[in-house]
């Protein structure tokens, strides 16, 4: 499984304590030290947004992202999916603006653009939404949860 810009690794966590083998990435590495140690849970300190693309070439059979989005690596990062894997992707939509950061537009998504990008590689879509969340705190959002069948 790789939890991506993992930040503290809430997910990692959950996902090691469910028995998953959990690659955690960020470019925080303080963020990271919190998870040092943790059974099934390895880290790696990359920069997701360079010239190079740091995880080429591996698979992964789930993937988790959240809070993130760096549009000129997507395709990189749905191609870390493996046949028959999962992803999990939530992030913050147009509309979140009114609600504080992030409010720059290139780092919001486009209404139904998820379910787009993910029609487009052919994959099964298992949930979508979209819309404004109350919790943890005010904010316009969009998750997808698909298959790569």
């Amino acid at each position: 499984m790789l939890d991506l810009a993992c930040g503290s690794g809430r997910h990692a966590r959950l996902l090691a304590s469910r028995g998953y083998q959990v690659m955690a990435v960020d470019r925080n590495a303080q963020a990271l030290a919190g998870l040092s140690g943790l059974a099934g849970v390895k880290t790696a300190e990359l920069d997701l947004e360079g010239e190079e693309w740091p995880l080429a070439g591996q698979h992964f059979a789930g993937i988790v992202v959240t809070n993130y989005l760096w549009r000129p690596r997507l395709p990189d990062l749905m191609a870390l999916l493996a046949p028959g894997g999962v992803l999990i992707y939530e992030t913050f939509m147009l509309g979140n603006e009114a609600f504080g950061k992030p409010s720059n537009p290139e780092f919001l998504l486009r209404p139904g653009e998820l379910r787009e990008v993910v029609a487009a590689l052919g994959w099964r879509e298992l949930a979508f939404a979209e819309g404004y969340v109350a919790s943890p705190k005010p904010a316009m959002c969009q998750s997808i949860c698909a298959v790569r069948d």
